[in-house]
């Protein structure tokens, strides 16, 4: 069995990821790691890929690391397989193009972290988030003590990480974790509809954006500015700003390259 799902859509310019491990809650392995690190990157030099929508199948998005694998390694295997998890978050978090999670269910530990990741996240009503691994004797170990404290405040992001407590979709909507909130049934049709909208953008446009916002939201105000200038020139010399503005000009949709 597959345990990645890849679907296209939009003249397969909008790719939706389904982690296919139901039955231990998506949970990572070693082979499901070393299968979305090797598919992210082919996504990444894919220029007919604009948009990139990952969720999970069943009850869950995810929770996290495999503990049933995990409590068979040795510290060396255990070592070894945690930095390919390192890698494909780091890989998630510098996406240059819109990554977008639709979050179907719970997602813990370093499921939760892969939807900080995301630019921007959809859940499900009955999706629930936490970080439980305090409570197991670790702690989020691929960058979420230091994302969550970029979407709600300092002790709301101390409580997810010190007690462990799950919260609900409507909570997490409240803490700024989530952009909607939506019935499950429509939860993909919904995220894909907005994932079009971002693929009929200049994809160059819309990546020069990212990374002027991405980067630039952690330096200081005027080397910030500086940075997005940097952006916004290299937008002005690409020719999708030409064909935007004779698009405009001419009453018709742009026609934009693949970047």
């Amino acid at each position: 069995m597959d345990i990645l799902l890849e679907e296209r859509y939009h003249e397969k310019q909008t790719v939706l990821l389904t982690l296919n491990r139901p039955e231990v809650l998506n949970a990572f392995n070693s082979d499901l790691g070393r299968v979305l690190n090797a598919t992210l990157d082919h996504l990444r030099d894919d220029k007919t890929v604009r948009v990139l929508v990952i969720t999970g199948k069943g009850r869950a998005f995810s929770t996290g690391g495999d503990l049933k694998e995990r409590n068979t390694m040795t510290p060396d295997q255990w070592a070894a397989h945690h930095r390919l998890l390192e890698e494909v978050h780091r890989k998630l978090r510098t996406f240059p193009k819109p990554y977008l999670c639709a979050v179907n269910g719970m997602a813990l530990g370093g499921g939760l972290e892969m939807a900080l990741s995301a630019d921007f996240c959809y859940a499900a009503t009955d999706a629930s988030f936490g970080f439980p691994e305090v409570g197991r004797g670790i702690i989020p170990g691929v960058g979420g003590t230091q994302t969550v404290g970029r979407f709600v405040s300092r002790g709301r992001a101390l409580e997810l990480l010190l007690t462990g407590k799950p919260i609900s979709a409507i909570e997490a909507y409240h803490y700024g974790l989530v952009n909607k909130v939506i019935d499950s049934v429509q939860l993909i049709p919904e995220i894909l509809k907005t994932a079009d909208i971002l693929a009929k953008n200049s994809p160059f446009a819309v990546q020069m954006a990212k990374k002027a916002f991405r980067v630039g939201i952690d330096m200081p105000l005027e080397e910030g500015v500086d940075m997005a200038l940097e952006c916004y020139n290299r937008t002005i010399v690409h020719p999708d700003r030409e064909e935007g503005v004779r698009a405009f000009n001419e009453r018709r949709p742009p026609q934009f390259l693949d970047s």
